[in-house]
């Protein structure tokens, strides 16, 4: 079963109007069935998200879309308007020195057809071809906006903010609504924005500043009752919550939703999977794979990846956002010491945190169903992105123009799709269905790849998102 959602509706309803002279109601049949969605009431795939954010605005001129130093170079920078500053960061435009770019194995560039190209900074996110090979990097992207909390918003609702207020729940929410029945805490946010503001209480997200703070939060306090009194106080807090004057309130039931997961949490041990300094076998193991040392501080990308992989493989949570790396705002000469550093300890945390996925055994109804990456879609995203051109002050600015990229669950990874231009960097239009450049396309933005993520869940018209969705993200 198949169903139009309501964008796609009024489209073929406009367009096979004109069509019925030329093609009568053939012509209206083939064009539905070309923006045919699954229906809602069939299964759902299962699905868990991780949404990767790198705060500040990243250069995706050291990472995601390079350009060739031997043709965009201070040279030419008037009929090119772009300055890669590779000379800058001690690269060589000798492809036998220090090569600036990478050739990716296993990541194709659908436009080029050919192997995809990445900056100096991307680390072992296309090192490693178990976790190359299931990347998808979104190029060409706009974002419509120069201000960090309106770009920031934006990736998080699918919605261009009202001045500086986000506009409606954000993506974390609406999935965790639709897809958290089981989880303890559907929805944990670190470091992160979160927004609530049209689901039930229970996918608003449990928000810390750190692997410390989560920590506190989820352990008992120091002073407790016995248990006979603990007893008879829910009991009384129960009885409290059928009665009639608290069933009619909004703020007493979402305080009842509160206390019931406070217990729930707090009964179920929970701190103890997020004890990073536990001198146990199991965290010693955890704290290699995530590469967290004795110095790491609680809120290191390295931290909150583990922190989102344990919460996601232990079923504590279906969707984690975490922030993976701060500082990139760098607009003075610290872009030559800070944002290419920082971006690639966040692709690096980003990449053990997929490959501790990879290599944890998935299962449902107690038999082995593949890997938790399979289930898992990994979101990397910043506001937008920072000026081709380096300024006076040997930084970058802020600029329209983006990148993303995905990887896990259902992802058709292994390749680039989408382009910036190549005088400017400047977005392009694609297709939707096939991320290939079309004249009569549409310009990627953030609530495109958010609406292919509803899509794959049966979340169509409510969000309002007002667009179709990116389908070449799932093939």
């Amino acid at each position: 079963m198949f169903k139009l959602n309501r964008r796609q509706m009024l489209r073929s309803m406009v367009l096979g109007g004109s069509m019925a002279t030329f093609g009568g109601f053939s012509a209206l049949s083939d064009l539905q069935l070309a923006h045919a969605v699954p229906d809602p009431d069939e299964a759902i795939p299962d699905r868990y998200y991780i949404f990767c954010y790198f705060s500040g605005a990243w250069d995706i001129l050291l990472s995601l879309d390079p350009r060739d130093p031997a043709v965009f170079h201070n040279g030419n920078i008037s009929t090119t308007r772009i300055q890669p500053g590779y000379d800058l960061l001690g690269y060589t435009r000798d492809p036998r020195r220090n090569a600036p770019i990478t050739g990716a194995s296993f990541v194709r560039d659908m436009e080029e057809d050919s192997r995809a190209f990445f900056g100096p900074y991307m680390g072992d996110l296309i090192a490693n071809p178990d976790i190359a090979s299931r990347l998808l990097v979104v190029r060409g992207m706009s974002m419509d906006t120069l201000t960090h909390q309106v770009g920031r918003r934006r990736f998080l609702t699918g919605k261009q903010p009202a001045g500086l207020n986000a506009r409606g729940s954000s993506t974390d929410t609406w999935l965790a609504a639709r897809l958290a029945d089981r989880e303890i805490i559907p929805n944990l946010s670190v470091r992160t924005e979160s927004y609530n503001k049209d689901q039930p209480s229970f996918a608003s997200a449990l928000k810390a500043t750190s692997s410390e703070d989560l920590l506190r939060v989820l352990s008992p306090g120091d002073t407790q009752l016995d248990h006979t009194q603990e007893d008879q106080l829910n009991a009384l807090l129960k009885q409290q919550a059928l009665c009639q004057d608290s069933k009619l309130s909004k703020t007493l039931e979402v305080a009842e939703e509160s206390r019931q997961k406070s217990q729930l949490m707090l009964e179920g041990g929970l701190d103890r999977l997020f004890d990073f300094k536990a001198r146990t076998d199991d965290m010693a193991r955890l704290r290699d794979a995530f590469n967290i040392r004795t110095n790491s501080s609680s809120n290191s990308p390295e931290v909150q990846s583990a922190v989102a992989g344990v919460a996601i493989t232990r079923g504590v949570s279906r969707c984690v956002s975490i922030e993976v790396a701060r500082g990139l705002d760098t607009h003075f000469d610290n872009w030559i010491t800070d944002q290419g550093a920082r971006q690639q300890q966040g692709f690096d945390a980003i990449a053990r945190l997929a490959y501790y996925l990879l290599n944890t055994p998935y299962y449902k109804n107690g038999k082995l169903d593949g890997n938790w990456l399979d289930k898992t879609v990994i979101v990397g995203f910043s506001e937008f992105s920072r000026t081709p051109l380096i300024n006076s002050n040997s930084g970058r600015d802020h600029w329209l123009g983006n990148a993303a990229f995905l990887l896990g669950g259902g992802v058709k990874g292994g390749r680039v799709i989408g382009k910036s231009s190549d005088f400017g960097m400047y977005p392009s239009a694609v297709d939707l269905k096939t991320g290939r450049l079309k004249n009569d396309g549409e310009v990627i933005r953030p609530e495109h790849i958010i609406q292919a993520l509803y899509n794959e869940v049966g979340i169509y018209d409510e969000p309002d998102l007002r667009v179709d969705g990116l389908d070449a993200i799932f093939g």
